[in-house]
């Protein structure tokens, strides 16, 4: 069995970075604070094709979001680099409308497990 599923909840540690790229697709790129063993982290989010309201939040708005840990390379001046994030399917703000969907997507992706 194999399974690749990130679930994280927390506030924007900084503004959202959304920008059209050369083939005409949307990107957005935003970090998340979370408690990792009593210390803060910041988790790099990607999302792609993202809604509008995205563009849209501040600093500090929590964010609920699944999605799949990524590694990706890119040319670094004569070398290559690499990034590890987490590349959303689904973000939300929290709320009780918000909530059902999000537990209805994780039930989604866990439901392959036990067969």
């Amino acid at each position: 069995m194999e399974l690749n599923l990130a679930v994280v909840r927390g506030p924007l540690s900084s503004l959202p970075d959304v920008r059209t790229l050369p083939s005409g697709s949307e990107v957005a790129n935003l970090a998340v604070r979370t408690p990792v063993d009593g210390k803060s982290t910041s988790v790099p989010i990607t999302v792609w094709d993202p809604p509008a309201w995205i563009a849209e939040l501040d600093e500090g708005d929590e964010l609920l979001v699944i999605g799949a840990v990524r590694r990706r390379f890119y040319r670094a001046g004569a070398g290559t680099g690499s990034r590890v994030d987490v590349e959303a399917t689904f973000v939300a703000k929290p709320g009780k409308r918000q909530l059902g969907a999000f537990a209805r997507r994780i039930q989604e992706s866990l439901a392959d497990i036990g067969e």
